[in-house]
């Protein structure tokens, strides 16, 4: 994100070579995937090129925002063992249970896979799963 942020990227094989430069390691596939996971999008720069940016927070907070009504209203139970997180919902919605949890962007999540009814989220360790079924039952109230 600092580098879109203070030079002109236009291209992911560009900002794949700056990333490398920095001592990061990738592929352009990864940074395809990171690009739309980060929502930075491609905008009309003053030299009438374009470049990468992060996209407006607005509209990344007010999305955020309403797939967090949507998980509180479609979740109805969850609990872990040891690093793995099962969510159950109303059924045919999980997937927009999935995609909130997708959303929040976290490093401690590795990934989640969504049913009918259920979404299987795995965490990093033991500890991140026990503190994001904490914040679950915070956000659920």
């Amino acid at each position: 994100m600092e580098i879109i942020s203070t030079r002109n990227v236009e291209t992911q094989e560009q900002l794949l070579e700056l990333l490398q430069k920095e001592g990061f390691r990738g592929t352009q596939a990864t940074i395809s995937r990171d690009i739309k996971e980060l929502r930075i999008v491609k905008e009309l720069s003053s030299l009438g090129t374009y470049r990468y940016t992060a996209s407006s927070s607005e509209v990344s907070g007010s999305f955020t925002s309403r797939l967090n009504t949507i998980f509180r209203e479609c979740v109805t139970g969850f609990d872990y063992a040891q690093n793995i997180i099962v969510v159950r919902t109303l059924p045919g919605l999980a997937s927009a249970a999935g995609s909130a949890i997708d959303s929040m962007n976290l490093s401690t999540v590795v990934g989640s896979i969504s049913g009918d009814d259920t979404v299987m989220i795995v965490m990093r360790d033991n500890n991140a799963a026990a503190a994001f079924c904490g914040e679950i039952k915070n956000l659920l109230g």
